[in-house]
C-alpha cells in the first residue's frame, strides 16, 4: 500500500487515512490543526529548521482539569506575584533545533505570554506570563495542542525528585553481557583450532554468536542511528552518521560472512565497538555531571544574611545556613534568598532578578515574598518558609534577561571544526574504501570502519567546556564565582581594570572614624543607629557597627539616594544623611575628607570623618596587574584621598573622583569605544550600571548580601589581592583550550593514518576512540590545576 510523510510530524500516512490541507498531507487532524496554528500566526518557519520536526498532539481533553485549582498551581509556580507568573514544564518531545525554537517563541502564539526559555539538556521550558491575561491551564493545552505535552507531576514537585534516565546504563550492560560472551564463544575462531567436536558445532556457536550479536546491534547502539538519522533529515552532518555506517556496514559485512560461510564475521570487533563508545559517552556524561555538582551544590554565593536570634540578637550567617522558621533582617538593595513571609509593616520588593523587570511591588505584613526580590527601602524582617535553594538563585543569577553578548571565539573553532568534519571523513572512508576493495577484501571493510569510528572529534568538541568547568571549579574552590563559563574567556581578552573606591580597595572592616561638629545626644546616635541598620553602603556598615547598641525603633520612612545619602524619618524626626553637597550644599574643597555629614530635623550637626583602611596587599595587587593593564580608579567620594592613593598605587594610574553612577557607566563606556575590554571591580551599589556595561563586571562582597544581578562575578572580600591571579589563570585556561586543540588534531591524524594503511583493527579504534577523550579530559584538567598551582599573586 502507498505511503506519504506527514509533513509535520514525519510519520507514514496510509493512502485512505490522508488528510490534505494547503496542499499538504497530514496524518490526523491534529497535525493539521498545529500547522494551521502556526500559519495563522505567520509561524511556518518552524518547518525550515528541520523536516517533519513536530510530534502528533494527542487528545487530551478533561486532563489537565486540575489546573484549575489554585492550590494545586501555587505548587507548581516559580514565582507569583501580581500579575506576573513563573513556571518551570518538563517537556519530554523536546528534541531539536526547531522544538527550542517554538517553544521560545510561544509569545507569538498566546496573547499574556511574555517570555520562554528552553533548557534543551534538561528538556524543561520556562515561561514567565501574566496569569490575568493567560491561565496556566491554557498555557500547558496550548503545549499540548502543538505536540509538546508537559510531565506534571505533584510527587515530582513536593519531593524535589526528577525522574532519572537510566536508558544508557541498560544498554551499556546489555552490549557488556553480549561482548563478553561473543569473545568467549569466537575464541576457538581465534586460534583456529582443528578438532572434530568444534568443527561439528562451528555453524551453532556462529548461530548463537550472532543472535548475541543482535541486542547489541538493535538496542545499545540505537541511539546512534536516531542521531543520525535525525541529522541528515535535517541535512545537518553531525559525527553520529560516520559512527552509524561503521557499525552498519560493520554488521552487514558479519551477517554475509556467515551465511555464506566466508568466515565468523565481525561480530566481537562489533560488539566491543558498541560497547567501548557506550562507556565513552557514560564517561563524558559522569564527568559532566560532576562539574555540574561541584557548580550546583559547592559554588554557593559567597553572601551572608542577617539572621535574628530569639534574644533579638543579630549575627551574620552565610545563607545556605538558613532554616525554615529563621526570623531573618533584610535591609535596603539586599537580596531575598528565599520564600517567606513579611513580618514588618510594608516594604517595597524589585523583582527584576525574576521578571527581568524593575517595577516595585508594595507587600504588606503577612505577604508571602518570593526569593530572589530585592528589598528597596527601610529594613525589614521576614520568617522563612523554605530553606534556600541554592540552584534556583543560581539560575536567577543567569537569566538571559541579565546576559552580555559575548564573543565565542572557541566556540566558533569547535563549531567549524565540527562542521567541516563529518564530509571530510566521510570522504577519507570511502576513498580509503574504493582504494582497498581492488586489493582485499577484508581489509577494505577493516579500513572502511576503523576511519569512521577512529576519526571522532568528540575529543575535539569537549576541549573547550571542560577546560572551563574545571577552572570555574577550581575559581569556585577559592572563593571567586563566575556566572558562566564564558566569564573567563572575557577575563582572559581584558585589558584595562578600573576599580571603585569606597568598600572595594577600601574595606568596611576598619576604619579610624571620628566625629566633628556639635554634640549627638543619646537620642540623636538611638536614630542614626536605626538608620544605618537598613543600610547597605559601606559607610553606613561601619559606622552602624561603631556606634553603640541601642533599641530597635520604627523607621517610618526610608530612602537611600545612590551616590548622595539617605533621607530617613524616625520617631518624627526628619534626618538627611550623606555627602556634603547632599545634606547642606556646602563643598569640601577646603578640607577635602571621606566624611558622612549630618542634619536632624532641617539643622546641621556635624560629620563623621573616615581614614580609610585599604585592604591588605593593595599595593602588591596593584604594582603586579600594572605590568599587563591600564589601571584606572573611580571614586563617588571627592579628592580627600588622592594623595594617599598616589603614594599606594603605581604612577600613572588615573584617578578620578566625585563620579556619580551615571558618570562611571559613561566612564566605562567611552574606554570600550575606543577599542579596549574593560573589566570594572566595584560592591554592586552606587556602581551597578557600571558593572552591567563593563566586559566583566566583578562584584566584591563583604558579609553582605547585595549585588548587582547584571555583574558577571562575585568575589569574596578576603580574596581581593588574589584578582591579579585570576586574571593570570584565566589567560592560562585559554591557552590550555589551544593546545588541546593540537592535540586533539594530532591525535585524529595518527589514527587516520594507521586506519588508512590497514594497520588499525576496527576494535582498537573503537577502544582508542574512549581512550582519546579520557586523555583530553585528563589533560586539560591536569594543566588546568598544574597552572592553579604554579602561578603567584
Amino acid at each position: 500500500m502507498d505511503t506519504q510523510n506527514c509533513f509535520h510530524c514525519g510519520l507514514d500516512i496510509i493512502t485512505s487515512e490522508e488528510i490534505i490541507f494547503d496542499d499538504k498531507s497530514f496524518c490526523c487532524n491534529g497535525c493539521k490543526t498545529v500547522y494551521e496554528i502556526f500559519s495563522v500566526n505567520d509561524m511556518t518557519c518552524y518547518y525550515d529548521f528541520e523536516n517533519s520536526p513536530g510530534s502528533t498532539p494527542l487528545d487530551i481533553a478533561g486532563k489537565y482539569e486540575f489546573l484549575d485549582n489554585e492550590e494545586i498551581i501555587s505548587k507548581l509556580l516559580d514565582f507569583q506575584e501580581t500579575a506576573t507568573a513563573v513556571v518551570s514544564l518538563n517537556i519530554p518531545h523536546i528534541h531539536c533545533s526547531s522544538c527550542i525554537w517554538i517553544l521560545e517563541n510561544l509569545q507569538r502564539l498566546q496573547e499574556g505570554i511574555s517570555s520562554s526559555q528552553v533548557n534543551f539538556p534538561e528538556k524543561k521550558v520556562r515561561i514567565s506570563y501574566n496569569s490575568d491575561a493567560v491561565s496556566l491551564k491554557t498555557i500547558v493545552y496550548l503545549l499540548s495542542s502543538i505536540g509538546y505535552e508537559p510531565y506534571i507531576s505533584l510527587e515530582n514537585y513536593e519531593t524535589g525528585k526528577d525522574n532519572v534516565d537510566r536508558s544508557l546504563t541498560y544498554k551499556l550492560g546489555v552490549a557488556f553481557f553480549c561482548f563478553g560472551n561473543i569473545m568467549l564463544l569466537s575464541f576457538p575462531e581465534y586460534f583456529e583450532l582443528t578438532e572434530f567436536w568444534l568443527d561439528t558445532f562451528k555453524p551453532f556457536f556462529r548461530s548463537l554468536i550472532f543472535v548475541l550479536a543482535l541486542p547489541t546491534f538493535f538496542y545499545s547502539a540505537s541511539d546512534y542511528y536516531v542521531s543520525a538519522y535525525k541529522s541528515i533529515k535535517s541535512r545537518m552532518l553531525n559525527i553520529d552518521i560516520p559512527i552509524a555506517l561503521g557499525i552498519i556496514v560493520m554488521f552487514v559485512r558479519s551477517v554475509v560472512d556467515i551465511v555464506f560461510d566466508y568466515g565468523p564475521g565481525f561480530f566481537d570487533s562489533l560488539s566491543g565497538l558498541i560497547f567501548f563508545m557506550l562507556l565513552g559517552k557514560m564517561f563524558q556524561i559522569k564527568t559532566y555531571s560532576f562539574l555540574s555538582f561541584e557548580r550546583d551544590f559547592k559554588s554557593y554565593f559567597p553572601i551572608a544574611i542577617t539572621r535574628i536570634n530569639n534574644d533579638t540578637s543579630e549575627e551574620s550567617v552565610p545563607i545556605y545556613d538558613i532554616q525554615k522558621g529563621d526570623r531573618l533582617l533584610i535591609r535596603n538593595q539586599e537580596l531575598i534568598p528565599v520564600d517567606g513571609i513579611l513580618i514588618s509593616d510594608k516594604t517595597a520588593i524589585d523583582y527584576s532578578f525574576v521578571t527581568g523587570e524593575a517595577d516595585e511591588i508594595t507587600k504588606k505584613s503577612g505577604d508571602k515574598i518570593f526569593a530572589g526580590g530585592k528589598q528597596m527601602g527601610k529594613v525589614i524582617e521576614m520568617e522563612v518558609l523554605h530553606s534556600v535553594s541554592q540552584s534556583y538563585l543560581t539560575q536567577l543569577w543567569s537569566n538571559d534577561v541579565f546576559q552580555k553578548k559575548f564573543e565565542r571565539n572557541h566556540k566558533t573553532i569547535t563549531d567549524t571544526i565540527s562542521r567541516y568534519f563529518t564530509p571530510a571523513l566521510l570522504l577519507i572512508a570511502f576513498a580509503s574504501f574504493t582504494y582497498w576493495i581492488f586489493i582485499d577484501t577484508n581489509t577494505a571493510f577493516s579500513v572502511f570502519t576503523a576511519v569512521l569510528i577512529v576519526a571522532c572529534p568528540c575529543a575535539l568538541a569537549l576541549t573547550a567546556p571542560f577546560t572551563m568547568g574545571n577552572v570555574l571549579r577550581i575559581f569556585g574552590k577559592q572563593q571567586f564565582y563566575l556566572k558562566n563559563a564564558l566569564v573567563i574567556e572575557q577575563l582572559a581578552a581584558v585589558d584595562v581594570a578600573v576599580f571603585d573606591k569606597t568598600g572595594t580597595i577600601t574595606t568596611n572592616k576598619k576604619s579610624n572614624i571620628v566625629y566633628e561638629g556639635e554634640a549627638l545626644s543619646n537620642k540623636n546616635i538611638l536614630q542614626l543607629k536605626n538608620v544605618f541598620r537598613a543600610s547597605n553602603h559601606p559607610l553606613s556598615r561601619m559606622l552602624y557597627d561603631v556606634l553603640p547598641e541601642s533599641s530597635k525603633i520604627k523607621t517610618t520612612y526610608f530612602e537611600e539616594i545612590a551616590g548622595n545619602g539617605i533621607l530617613a524619618t524616625i520617631d518624627g524626626v526628619n534626618l538627611q544623611i550623606g555627602s556634603a553637597n547632599f545634606v547642606d550644599n556646602i563643598t569640601e574643597s577646603d578640607h577635602l575628607q571621606t566624611a558622612v555629614h549630618i542634619k536632624i530635623d532641617e539643622k546641621y550637626l556635624g560629620k563623621y570623618i573616615f581614614k580609610n583602611q585599604y585592604r591588605e596587599g593593595i599595593q602588591s595587587l596593584f604594582k603586579n596587574l600594572n605590568n599587563s593593564y591600564q589601571i584606572k580608579v573611580l571614586s563617588g567620594d571627592n579628592e580627600g584621598e588622592r594623595a594617599v592613593l598616589e603614594k599606594l598605587l603605581p604612577q600613572g594610574t588615573e584617578l578620578i573622583f566625585d563620579q556619580k553612577p551615571e558618570q562611571k557607566l559613561e566612564f566605562i563606556k567611552k574606554l570600550q569605544d575606543n577599542g579596549h575590554n574593560v573589566m570594572m571591580v566595584g560592591d554592586g551599589l552606587n556602581d551597578a550600571g557600571a558593572l552591567a556595561q563593563s566586559n566583566v563586571g566583578i562584584s566584591i562582597s563583604e558579609n553582605v548580601n547585595v549585588f548587582s544581578p547584571a555583574c558577571d562575578a562575585i568575589l569574596e572580600a578576603k580574596q581581593f589581592d588574589r584578582l591579579n591571579y585570576f586574571l593570570k589563570l584565566s589567560k592560562k585556561a585559554m591557552l590550555t583550550i589551544k593546545m588541546s586543540f593540537v592535540l586533539s588534531l594530532c591525535y585524529n591524524i595518527v589514527g587516520l593514518s594507521y586506519a588508512i594503511t590497514g594497520k588499525l583493527d576496527p576494535l582498537m579504534a573503537a577502544i582508542i576512540m574512549p581512550l582519546s577523550t579520557i586523555t583530553i579530559v585528563s589533560f586539560v584538567t591536569a594543566m588546568s590545576n598544574y597552572y592553579a598551582k604554579k602561578i603567584t599573586k
